[in-house]
């Protein structure tokens, strides 16, 4: 079985005492790659020396929104078109961005001038884009569908994914008709998440995506532990349990997925 986590903060520090032997721990519970979404400038350092570390590890480039406080265009987009430059074939998104209205880090004009910046940028260096999106979905999804009317030929049906999805369904079929894949994290499988799951089941066999967003969201049976990539198969359980495939039928289409939307061999 090969699964692969889309969503993994593994250059956090939660992991800096244990974080060859999480891997190998992945690696035995049959994740074959893993993508690190950047947060802010210190974390797109840190994934650049993972990627170089380990051939079947990946990252995203790009400044979360609970960053975006000291926002400026021109300096911030110069730094990211470096750092994607630096990565290589080793940067397979722009991410996470987005919009999240839950928490109050950074002021949701400012917010949003990030989030279209580096929405362009994705265009301009066509990589598709990770997207965090809290209490936020009715802003979210009118700047996703207006930027996805006009892709280059390179991002045609995969423009991004939604991360963690949990909105209602009707933010769903919106991403769905734009596009954009979904990813479905450890709250899937809790014993409250029936609505949840509800989506998970509709979302079309080439738009599903397994992640952990490690450390967050522990799955069942570790909730409030701290998450790793390993856990990933609790997720990939419960979608298949869900859908009433294999898991290895699931396994098999999520990976495949993650390759076409990354642009990966």
């Amino acid at each position: 079985m090969n699964l692969f986590d889309t969503h993994s903060h593994i250059d956090f520090e939660k992991f800096d005492a244990d974080r060859d032997a999480m891997l190998k721990r992945a690696q035995a519970a049959g994740v074959g790659s893993i993508v690190i979404p950047a947060v802010d400038a210190d974390s797109i350092r840190r994934a650049l020396r993972l990627v170089q570390q380990y051939d079947w590890i990946y990252m995203a480039v790009g400044v979360h929104p609970n960053s975006t406080a000291g926002w400026s265009s021109y300096h911030e987009l110069n730094n990211l078109r470096d750092w994607v430059q630096m990565g290589g074939d080793k940067v397979v998104s722009i991410g996470e961005i987005g919009l999240d209205y839950h928490w109050d880090r950074s002021p949701k004009d400012i917010q949003a001038q990030a989030f279209r910046d580096q929405l362009a940028l994705a265009k301009e260096l066509k990589l598709p884009v990770i997207i965090h999106n809290r209490d936020a979905s009715a802003d979210t999804l009118p700047i996703l569908e207006e930027w996805a009317k006009d892709l280059p030929p390179e991002l045609e049906g995969r423009p991004g994914v939604l991360h963690s999805f949990s909105a209602p369904p009707r933010y769903a079929e919106r991403a769905l008709a734009a596009g954009f894949y979904l990813g479905f994290t450890g709250p899937v499988t809790y014993k409250n998440a029936d609505d949840l799951r509800a989506v998970a089941r509709r979302v079309p066999d080439d738009k599903l995506l397994i992640e952990t967003d490690a450390p967050f969201l522990t799955p069942k049976p570790y909730r409030g532990k701290r998450n790793e990539p390993a856990y990933v198969q609790y997720v990939a359980e419960k979608l298949a349990e869900v859908r009433g495939i294999s898991v290895e039928d699931l396994a098999t289409q999520t990976t495949q997925n993650a390759y076409r939307l990354f642009g990966l061999a």
